[in-house]
C-alpha cells in the first residue's frame, strides 16, 4: 500500500475505545496493547508516546503500562527517546543473530546494525531495573533457525533483561520464506531455556484464512520487488 499517513494521537486512542465498546460484551475486559503492524511505530514516535501516555494515565484508559507494548523494527534514535519519555514497555524485532542475514530481512540494520540496537538497549535499560524488552524472533526455515543460531542468540542479548518470543512464520505468495517445523521451533526453544533465558512461543493461528500475523487478508495483484537473496541462503529458498 505504501505510506498514506501517521494516526493522529486521537485515531490511535480511538482504536483502543472502539475495541473495548466493540469486544468486552463477548470476550472480557481489554487488557493489553500492542503497537505494531501496518507500518513501524517509531516513525509517528511524537503520536505513539503521547498516545501510549493517555492509555496508561487514571484520567485517561487506565491500562498497566506493563500491559502496554510498543514494538520496533530497531530505530535506535527513537528507541533512546521512547525509554526515556514513556513508561510502556518495549519490543523489538530481532529475527536474525548475524549482520548478513538481518542486513537482508531486515533492511534498518544497513543503518542501525545489531551491535549498535543491543548496545543502546543494554545502555538504555540500566536506568530503568524494572523494565525487560521483548525480543520477537520470527522463525525462517533454513535461514535464522539453526543450532548455531540459538548459541549466537543467547550470546547477543546477554547482559539485557529480556524475553524472547519465537514467532511461527505464516507464509505468502509476496514471500520467499518457508516456516519453521513446529517441532524445530520447540528444540530451537529448548536450548534458549537451557541457557537461562524467558522463552515463548507463537505458533500460527488464522493461516487458513490469510488472517495471521503477516498475512492481513487476501494476496493482491501488485508484487512487490524481492530483496537479493544471499548465495549460501538459496538453497534455502
Amino acid at each position: 500500500m505504501g505510506l498514506r499517513k501517521h494516526l493522529s494521537t486521537a485515531e490511535i486512542v480511538e482504536q483502543a475505545v472502539f475495541a473495548r465498546k466493540l469486544f468486552s460484551d463477548e470476550f472480557g475486559t481489554i487488557t493489553n496493547v500492542v503497537f505494531m503492524g501496518m507500518g513501524e511505530p517509531l516513525h509517528n514516535v511524537d503520536n505513539v508516546i503521547k498516545a501510549s501516555s493517555i492509555m496508561v494515565d487514571e484520567q485517561g484508559l487506565q491500562f498497566s503500562p506493563r500491559k502496554v507494548t510498543v514494538s520496533t523494527s530497531g530505530l535506535v534514535p527513537e528507541i533512546k527517546r521512547f525509554l526515556n519519555e514513556s513508561n510502556c514497555d518495549l519490543a523489538v524485532s530481532l529475527n536474525a543473530t548475524t549482520d548478513e542475514v538481518r542486513d537482508w530481512i531486515m533492511p534498518i540494520n544497513r543503518r542501525y546494525n545489531l551491535s549498535t540496537l543491543l548496545g543502546t538497549l543494554r545502555e538504555e535499560l540500566r536506568l530503568r531495573p524494572k523494565s525487560i524488552v521483548l525480543f520477537e524472533y520470527v522463525m525462517l526455515a533454513g535461514v535464522n533457525d539453526s543450532v548455531d543460531d540459538a548459541k549466537r542468540l543467547t550470546e547477543l542479548v546477554r547482559g539485557i533483561a529480556c524475553k524472547i518470543n519465537l514467532i511461527s512464520f505464516n507464509p505468502h505468495s509476496g514471500s520467499q520464506f518457508k516456516p519453521t517445523p513446529d517441532e524445530k521451533i520447540i528444540e530451537f526453544r529448548n536450548m534458549l531455556i537451557q541457557s537461562g533465558l524467558t522463552v515463548m512461543v507463537r505458533l500460527s493461528r488464522g493461516d487458513d484464512q490469510m488472517a495471521a500475523c503477516g498475512q492481513l487478508g487476501a494476496a493482491g495483484d501488485y508484487q512487490l520487488p524481492l530483496l537479493r537473496v544471499p548465495e549460501k541462503f538459496q538453497v534455502a529458498l
